[in-house]
């Protein structure tokens, strides 16, 4: 199986597109500390202006902890598209090839390549939150330094102190990767169905484009849709930064997102494993 899941990766490796994600997260995070670090303080003047009559804000308010929430709300829902440029090609492109056929009949089960496909593309996923993680926070901290963080709601302001941040991120990073997951396993499961490469990249986007414009909209008959939509629950790693913490709301959305992952897991391998493969 490890050898299987080594091959897996050298195939992502060997791909360019495969650091599209890597390349994207690199410049758009760099230019948005750039333009923080240009017109951080007037930026934030602006946001924090409604509530300068209520009370003062003093301190060290840019800082990397805030720089790198910004970062987050940026950027967090567009990867997805970066996800599912790698993931949704890895089964696909190779029957569009013409080489799945050849790998179905090597000496290994097919539920065993199935899921080495599966882990590498899970470690591909890890390997863009991580890299999202060092260059919004560690680089965020190492040019706007460290301080309390000040997150902004639509009603109200939460002050979270530096020593309670990074605890908070790591938690976040961590909701944040199991999202990722779940756009990945949502991609990989119509891989599995699709003979080229496009369909899964269309087909994702499109559910994810469909189900967060239900979710903005402000329609009552859309209020008993929201909940089961899983683009509802991927910006669950923001309550992180709230106070006080709803533990039971987080732990609920986590278990929904799990429950999205084993669904589209299992769903794509059943079918990878009694599909015919005459291509």
């Amino acid at each position: 199986m490890i050898k299987l899941i080594k091959v897996e990766l050298f195939k992502i490796a060997a791909k360019p597109r495969s650091y599209i994600g890597l390349l994207a997260i690199t410049i758009i995070v760099l230019l948005i500390q750039m333009a923080m670090l240009a017109d951080g303080k007037g930026f934030l003047s602006f946001i924090f202006s409604s509530f300068s009559q209520s009370f003062d804000i003093e301190g060290k308010i840019l800082n990397g902890n805030l720089v790198a929430f910004i970062v987050l709300q940026m950027l967090v829902m567009q990867m997805p598209l970066l996800i599912v440029f790698v993931t949704g090609d890895i089964i696909s492109g190779e029957a569009a090839d013409g080489t799945l056929r050849l790998i179905a009949g090597r000496p290994f089960s097919r539920t065993k390549i199935f899921f080495a496909k599966y882990t590498a593309s899970a470690i591909y996923t890890a390997i863009l939150t991580i890299w999202l993680g060092l260059m919004a926070l560690l680089l965020g901290r190492i040019l706007f330094g460290n301080g309390d963080m000040i997150v902004l709601k639509s009603d109200s302001l939460t002050v979270i102190r530096s020593a309670d941040v990074l605890w908070r991120y790591m938690a976040a990073f961590g909701i944040a990767f199991l999202s990722l997951l779940l756009i990945a396993s949502y991609s990989f499961c119509i891989s599995a169905f699709s003979n080229n490469s496009i369909t899964p990249i269309i087909i994702c986007m499109g559910t994810i484009i469909v189900f967060t414009i239900i979710g903005t909209l402000d329609i009552p008959f859309f209020d008993y849709i929201k909940p089961f939509l899983f683009t509802t629950h991927m910006i669950v790693w923001r309550d992180m930064f709230y106070n006080p913490l709803q533990w039971t709301d987080i732990a609920i959305s986590i278990g929904i997102i799990l429950f999205y992952i084993v669904l589209f897991t299992t769903i794509g391998w059943y079918h990878f494993k009694t599909k015919d493969i005459l291509i």
